[in-house]
Formats: C-alpha cells, structure tokens, sequence
C-alpha cells in the first residue's frame, strides 16, 4: 500500500458557531482543556509546532510545548541563540499549530512574537528537572557537535558547575516567546473531508469569526 492509499474516516463531533466562544482565546484554552482531560494519558496535548521565517523570508519549522497561555497569547521557551530564537529576532512573527489527531480537533495560531520577562522565564526555568536545567547550560542549541560523546561530557562538566539541584541559575541566553494571536483558526474533522473550520480574526480588542470552507 502507498502513501496515496492511506485513508481515514474523520467522524469527529459536529462543530458549528453557537458552540463557539465570541473570545478566540477562550476557544483556544477550551479546547486545550478538553484534549488534555481526553490524551493527556496517551500523549503530549502541549505539543505544538511553531514556523519562524528569517530575514529573507526562508521558513522552518519544529516542535516545541506549549507552557503557557492566557488572554495575551500562547508562550513557550527556548534558547534564544536557537535557530528559532535568532530568526524570531530577525522577524517576530511566527505561526503555530496544535494538532490532536485522535479527536480530529487542530487550532491554527499566527501573529506577532514577543519576548517573554525575565521574571517568567525565571519562574519557569525553576520549575524544570534539575538535569534539564543543566542540560540548557550543557546545550549551545542548534549549533553543531562532533558527537553525542561530546555533549554528555559538556552536561557532566555542569553536574560539576551546579552540583546543588536547588541552586541552579537561568542561562542569560535562555528565554522565552509569547505568540500575540492577530488570527486563531480552529478545524474539527468531519466525513469526506466536510470538515469544519472556523476563523478568528483580531479587530481592535475583540475578535470577528466566520466559518471557512473544508
């Protein structure tokens, strides 16, 4: 069987406007909820893929998770000399994409990239596994390494730097970046690819919507 031959019956739930909050990040957190109270045993439900571009507009994109989210937007962390750290710089503005297969349920998020505090990212970074706090000062992210041998010996240099887990700093170039929705699309899989789909646009302080064609 090829790839072309792949088939699947999406029979998700019927998704039409009266199930809809008028506040797209209402919507957004509403359906976070309810993938978490249904995956959250099976899989990572924060897991998002997020596409930068650079300067000249060449895109990339990966997955990363998703920590945060309220009312000013959705924020993950990374190192800031990380490819997406450095294109984001250059260009602030990326898209998003959760996307929860078993309940054909995907969100769509795009807008403007901001850098999240120093007192967030400090907060944050406390709550990390001591080893994965030394690990973000054992990693020079996305830049290259002779071999895997090399970068367990730069995390055993840090076992020696930070031997006390609770006494472990926030790398200065380890941050974080919000994602400020100007556009939040949310997609619910139907039979024969009747899917539907509902945008959100941003206008001044609330949110117009209207359904989109599958």
């Amino acid at each position: 069987m090829g790839l072309a031959d792949l088939r699947r019956t999406y029979d998700g739930t019927p998704l039409t406007e009266a199930d809809l909050h008028e506040n797209a990040m209402v919507q957004v957190a509403r359906w976070v909820a309810e993938a978490r109270d249904e995956l959250e045993s099976a899989t990572e439900v924060n897991a998002m893929s997020v596409a930068t571009a650079d300067a000249q507009g060449r895109p990339s994109v990966r997955m990363v998770l998703l920590k945060d989210l309220d009312e000013r937007g959705l924020t993950f962390f990374t190192n800031l000399d990380s490819r997406k750290g450095r294109e984001l710089r250059e260009n602030p503005y990326a898209a998003l994409c959760l996307h929860w297969q078993p309940i054909y349920r995907q969100i769509r998020v795009q807008g403007r990239c901001e850098p999240v505090s120093r007192d967030e990212v400090d907060a944050y970074f406390a709550t990390r596994p001591a080893d994965s706090r030394r690990g973000a000062w054992a990693s020079e992210q996305s830049a290259p390494i002779a071999d895997r041998a090399a970068i367990e010996a730069r995390m055993a240099e840090q076992s020696l730097r930070f031997p006390d887990d609770d006494a472990i700093p926030t790398p200065t170039n380890w941050g974080g970046f919000r994602i400020a929705p100007d556009e939040v699309e949310l997609w619910q899989g139907r039979p024969d690819r009747l899917h539907d789909r509902f945008v959100y646009l941003r206008e001044g302080d609330g949110w117009t919507r209207s359904r989109l064609q599958p």
